[in-house]
């Protein structure tokens, strides 16, 4: 049986009733271990949030008074871009 604790990992007999490593207690076993589908979970929920929230801070921030809802460059920095 491998410890369960994730900085130990040592191998240790089945019988065994603490890691002889680190000596975590093996006889309580632990009480929940994620799996793939939580973490696919977890990440889709994770990429929705941050998808909805880009999208609301960029409505937002075209609703401001101009200056501010557009992106001026000067030319001078792009010079690559000018025209003629």
């Amino acid at each position: 049986m491998k410890c369960p604790s994730p900085n130990c990992t040592q191998d240790n007999k089945e019988t065994a009733k603490v890691c002889k490593k680190c000596g975590l207690d093996l006889s309580v076993p632990p009480a929940w271990f994620p799996d793939f589908k939580w973490h696919a979970r977890t990440l889709g929920i994770l990429y929705a949030l941050i998808t909805v929230f880009y999208f609301t801070v960029t409505f937002a921030l075209r609703q401001l008074p101009k200056p501010y809802n557009i992106r001026h460059i000067p030319a001078e920095l792009t010079p690559w871009l000018k025209k003629g």
